[in-house]
């Protein structure tokens, strides 16, 4: 789904106002008026972005401060589903890592929801993306990605966590986070699920590592939450999968965007190698 096809579905869900494109993932999101409307990919996507309208609803009920719905439940749009979010107040500062770690100490001293929530089923969409990206990427790296996917799938399985299994916001990083004037809020609901809170936790770590965090930023997390998810010994594990899964996730993008194509490859040679610090650029 590019942006044209995704404003066409804004056009067919009636949402003829102008519409500002903010991100082009997952989701296509658009600033709609008083609104931000996501637009997925896929019709397999729905349950999941009933999901997330049940999320922020229990969310709101817990004063727990997150993004919270326009409408309760999802549309479906020529194949998409489209949900209707209320428009945040206009960010004050820019979110940081103990931003991120206060509302994960929210969300992680939570019960569980009156709903069921999946667990964090972080290589789920590894499959789904390898498809999406075709004939775009070296069938050899989807193999060998596919081959990592179970590796770790299993490894994961099995792991022992130090912190209560619970629910957990399940793509933890700074951009999720959103500071306006009342102070910050998650957005983004729809990795929500009951698992290991150490997912959580891993995410800001492989940031670090990866990405280019730096190392003060790093600290400040882990001083705000109260705990470094390294002195674990299932750390490597999770960071494993992540990985495997941001390798797929970039794929997906790769048959219309060469930029993609080349961070695929050079995510995958650093797996291959391998090569942990690497730096991999946000996409």
């Amino acid at each position: 789904m590019d942006e044209a096809q995704a404003r066409g579905v804004l056009q067919e869900a009636g949402l003829t106002e102008r519409a500002e494109l903010l991100a082009l993932g997952e989701n296509a999101v658009f600033a709609v008026g008083e609104l931000v409307v996501k637009v997925g990919r896929t019709a397999e996507l729905l349950a999941r972005a009933e999901r997330e309208l049940a999320v922020a609803g229990w969310l709101a009920d817990r004063g727990v401060p997150a993004v919270r719905a326009a409408e309760p439940k999802p549309r479906l749009v020529d194949g998409h589903p489209v949900t209707l979010w209320q428009r945040l107040p206009a960010a004050v500062r820019p979110a940081g890592a103990a931003d991120l770690a206060g509302l994960l100490r929210l969300v992680h001293a939570l019960p569980a929801p009156p709903f069921e929530l999946p667990g964090r089923d972080l290589l789920g969409g590894v499959e789904r993306w390898l498809r999406l990206a075709g004939d775009a990427i070296d069938p050899a790296d989807a193999a060998y990605l596919r081959s990592r996917r179970d590796s770790f799938a299993a490894e994961a399985a099995a792991l022992v966590p130090h912190l209560p299994r619970g629910p957990i916001h399940g793509d933890a990083l700074p951009r999720n986070v959103h500071v306006g004037p009342d102070g910050p809020v998650l957005v983004d609901l729809e990795t929500f699920a009951t698992d290991l809170r150490e997912h959580d936790l891993v995410v800001m770590a492989l940031s670090r590592d990866r990405y280019g965090l730096p190392a003060d930023a790093y600290e400040a997390f882990t001083a705000a939450y109260g705990r470094d998810v390294r002195d674990w010994p299932g750390c490597a594990v999770l960071r494993g999968a992540r990985e495997t899964a941001s390798c797929a996730w970039v794929a997906q993008h790769a048959p219309a965007n060469p930029k993609a194509l080349a961070e695929f490859r050079r995510r995958v040679a650093s797996l291959r190698d391998p090569a942990p610090d690497v730096r991999w650029h946000p996409f």
